[in-house]
């Protein structure tokens, strides 16, 4: 057995080679290391500023989007970021938004949450500034307040407007579909100061000769609080017919608040003063407030069977309606203009608001049958009282306004009643009948409305009558000679 011997030369000379082998180890591990740290460093890195944002309904959201910044340790790489959201900024709700850069041979995404918010609340808009003023009977679950409620998300949400009356103050509450309150409170006030409007029929001032008959034209009474007060009308009537004098009809009316209405007629006996041009016996039939679905297409057919003539003053209805004023026309009716509205409140608000009116019907009529029509009636006729109360002298100013814009307006001298007090087929033929006479103008005040029944089967006697007695049946054209009422305001 050999045994081998170390020398110190021998130690020395393995120590030195342990120690190189280290300084290998060493920068192989160095080299790793900074290679590592070469590949860490170009790893992108996404910052976002804020994490959440809320975008308020309607704002731009562009200028949300600017605040992310992308980076490594060596560059600044925001330009390689691609956004990728699905906000839409039409509808309120939780959207995200995706920010991705590919970089070498990294991929990185951050997100972020996106709210589309409604923080504005509705706008509620009432017609007063002041106190809620309502009848002293009215029901506020079932009365109709004139507010809109409009929003800047949800549009329209007067539907969504909630009434509620507590003690004496009511108030009104709006929310949108995202919770936003609106909430107005207004000091409620039951009460009535409104007297009763009682509008004459026909003529304020007649006059007649002594013997002659006096017939009531009667009247039309409403009221804000009440309604139809025809039956609480009480009339004192003083007319002596066989002598001669000034005589006064005074009808009183008095609502529930005891607000009291007082008109008088006046009636002249043995003084004749009748404004109707005389004829040599023309009867002019004249229709207000048509057409109808019940009554003007019997109506024409009547007219129609009897080759007579008539006059229509149409006013505004559905447009499945429109064919009735276009056959009118084709059958040689004359087709005039009574109102679109029909609303004495609209018609006679001012000069302006009733030209409006009336120009809207005649463009219809225009629209319909080619022409501009020019004959006019004014709703109530021209004597009516009723359009004080909301202008006062406006009638004086519109008669003589129309004809300087070239219409021309028609009353009537003969009323068959049928808007008032006439309620059979009999009662409207004795009043037609007996107001006819060979020495005047006849102009004859019906209506063709819906379910007007009792015209619709006294005329066809009505026009035999009149045939028997020797009248003639005509439409107003522009020739007619003009029947008018004395104007009262």
């Amino acid at each position: 057995m050999k045994v081998r011997r170390y020398h110190a030369e021998d130690y020395y000379e393995n120590k030195e080679k342990k120690h190189h082998v280290s300084k290998k180890m060493l920068f192989l591990i160095g080299f790793i290391l900074l290679l590592g740290l070469f590949f860490i460093s170009t790893i992108p890195k996404i910052t976002l500023k804020n994490k959440d944002i809320k975008i308020e309904y309607g704002e731009k959201f562009n200028q949300k989007g600017k605040d992310y910044k992308a980076s490594n340790w060596f560059s600044n790489l925001t330009s390689k970021v691609k956004i990728s959201d699905n906000v839409n900024l039409n509808k309120v709700g939780k959207y995200q938004e995706k920010y991705q850069i590919n970089y070498l041979f990294w991929k990185k995404t951050a997100t972020r949450d996106i709210e589309v918010v409604d923080s504005v609340k509705p706008e509620l808009t009432l017609p007063t500034k002041d106190d809620i003023v309502v009848c002293p009977k009215t029901n506020i679950e079932n009365y109709q307040f004139d507010y809109k409620a409009t929003d800047n998300y949800d549009g329209d949400v007067t539907d969504k407007v909630k009434v509620t009356e507590i003690k004496d103050q009511i108030q009104f509450s709006v929310s949108d579909s995202s919770s936003n309150e609106t909430t107005i409170v207004k000091k409620l006030r039951r009460e009535d100061k409104e007297k009763p409007i009682l509008t004459l029929k026909g003529k304020e001032t007649i006059n007649l000769n002594v013997g002659d008959t006096y017939q009531e034209s009667g009247y039309t009474v409403t009221d804000n609080c009440d309604g139809n007060l025809n039956k609480k009308v009480t009339v004192k009537n003083n007319v002596n017919m066989k002598k001669s004098g000034t005589y006064q009809i005074q009808y009183t009316v008095k609502d529930s608040s005891n607000n009291t209405t007082n008109v008088i007629r006046k009636v002249n006996v043995g003084v004749i003063n009748n404004q109707s041009p005389k004829s040599d016996g023309v009867i002019y039939l004249t229709f207000d407030d048509g057409p109808s679905k019940t009554i003007t297409p019997k109506l024409l057919d009547i007219l129609k069977s009897e080759n007579v003539k008539a006059t229509f003053f149409v006013i505004n209805h559905a447009s499945s309606l429109d064919y009735l004023i276009k056959r009118e026309y084709k059958e040689g009716h004359t087709v005039a203009l009574h109102s679109y509205t029909h609303n004495y409140k609209t018609v006679y608000a001012s000069d302006r608001a009733y030209f409006q009116d009336l120009e809207k019907i005649q463009a219809k009529v225009k629209n319909l049958i080619g022409i501009n029509a020019n004959i006019i009636r004014f709703p109530g006729g021209s004597s009516n009282t009723v359009s004080r109360h909301y202008s006062k002298g406006i009638m004086s100013r519109l008669v003589k306004e129309v004809e300087n814009r070239g219409y021309r307006y028609f009353d009537w001298n003969v009323s068959s009643g049928d808007a008032g007090d006439v309620f059979t087929k009999e009662a409207v033929y004795r009043s037609v009948v007996n107001g006819l006479s060979h020495t005047k103008t006849n102009v004859v005040l019906m209506h063709d409305y819906e379910n007007n029944y009792k015209t619709l089967n006294a005329i066809r006697d009505i026009i035999r009558y009149g045939k028997k007695q020797g009248y003639q049946f005509r439409a107003i054209t522009s020739n007619t000679p003009q029947v008018k009422h004395n104007v009262n305001n």
